[in-house]
């Protein structure tokens, strides 16, 4: 099935969880924020969280400067 991660489309498993797809992409556990389609899910969540065809995954990194 395909998601669309940060706007490229990203082939993964039937069973892909939020962690498996960032960890392959090199996402680190901290200092990031991430949103499946719209909804902020909790960095406790993410091995729970099971990805759908179609799912929108926005991953967000802190940014320090003015």
């Amino acid at each position: 099935m395909n998601v669309l991660v940060n706007g490229d489309v990203t082939e993964v498993g039937p069973e892909a969880t939020l962690a498996e797809v960032l960890a392959a992409r090199g996402v680190p556990e901290r200092g990031v924020a991430v949103a499946v389609s719209g909804e902020v899910v909790p960095r406790a969540a993410w091995r729970s969280t099971r990805l759908r065809d179609g799912s929108v995954v926005e991953v967000l990194t802190a940014v320090q400067g003015g």
